[in-house]
């Protein structure tokens, strides 16, 4: 068999960590939960499930899991990315240990397909299943983009194959949690798309189809050279109209209408708002410097 290894990013995650954990028990043969100091139970029952945990300070999400990558002992072939409010199906954990095994040894990576639960219903449409992500790769041949927000697996040295079973984003907690969430996404995204505007940070290589998920590289490309040009009052509402209308999102029931205007109307707007309230500071300001240091006492970020 190929050993597969799976690292989990966790802060106070004692209703979704032991759930995580037993759905990839089947075939990971390492699991490492990267802990951000939590307060309840998360790490007890983590090493209580013979998880391997360490502890590093928050910075933001991808620091937190390049540094699992970088300190973790990883004796496995293979890596998996999985969030502490996922679950891997018992379909695709069936195709996990028999599929991995027999990839050409010019596979670098693999595609799973995810889909969200939402209120207890699995969201369909408007353009959400299925979200296709990069989420296991051969040891040293991947990395995460080093972004605030909307980061992604970008692997090396071979193509990435597609798994056809899906797995499940289903975090069980309350719509304040939810929109509080959402709340500090849109923070964190507003200073990615001030950062480019001004080139505050310095460019990653980018996502592209050999190196990725095709279906992200596509709509990072759509999001940073068309929907951020636009003013976001209409591109918030444009985007809406085409999720809920154009593809199908109306379909997915009262859950469903919560949902698309949450995330796809109300924190798209959200992330404008946020962007031209930032960059009425900045405007003014002369050197990269000085923006980079507003933007961060702005949005809270240790820029």
């Amino acid at each position: 068999m190929a050993s597969l290894a799976v690292l989990i990013l966790t802060y106070n995650e004692e209703r979704h960590i032991a759930r995580a954990l037993k759905s990839v028990a089947p075939f990971a043969s390492e699991v490492f939960v990267i802990d951000c100091f939590s307060t309840d139970g998360t790490v007890e029952i983590a090493r209580s499930l013979g998880a391997t945990v360490l502890s590093n300070p928050w910075i933001n999400y991808s620091k937190q899991f390049q540094w699992g990558l970088d300190n973790a002992p990883i004796t496995a072939d293979w890596i998996m990315r999985l969030d502490a409010d996922e679950v891997i199906e018992p379909e695709l954990a069936v195709e996990i240990t028999e599929e991995l095994p027999t990839l050409a040894a010019d596979v670098a990576g693999v595609n799973l397909k995810r889909k969200h639960i939402f209120l207890g219903r699995w969201i369909r449409h408007g353009g959400r299943y299925p979200l296709i992500l990069t989420r296991i790769w051969r040891r040293g041949q991947g990395h995460v983009e080093d972004r605030w927000m909307d980061e992604h697996i970008v692997v090396k040295g071979g193509r990435i194959v597609l798994f056809d079973a899906p797995f499940s984003d289903h975090n069980i907690n309350d719509l304040s949690f939810f929109t509080g969430k959402h709340n500090g996404y849109a923070t964190r995204e507003a200073a990615d798309v001030l950062g480019q505007r001004y080139g505050l940070f310095p460019e990653g290589l980018g996502l592209s189809r050999e190196a990725s998920s095709r279906q992200a590289t596509v709509k990072r490309r759509i999001k940073e050279q068309i929907y951020n040009r636009l003013p976001f009052q209409v591109a918030a509402l444009a985007y809406f109209l085409f999720r809920y209308i154009a593809q199908l999102g109306f379909l997915d029931g009262r859950e469903g209408l919560i949902y698309h205007v949450l995330q796809g109307y109300w924190y798209r707007f959200l992330v404008g708002a946020k962007v031209t309230e930032f960059d009425r500071s900045l405007r003014s300001l002369t050197t990269l410097e000085e923006k980079r240091a507003a933007l961060a006492r702005l949005t809270g970020l240790p820029l």
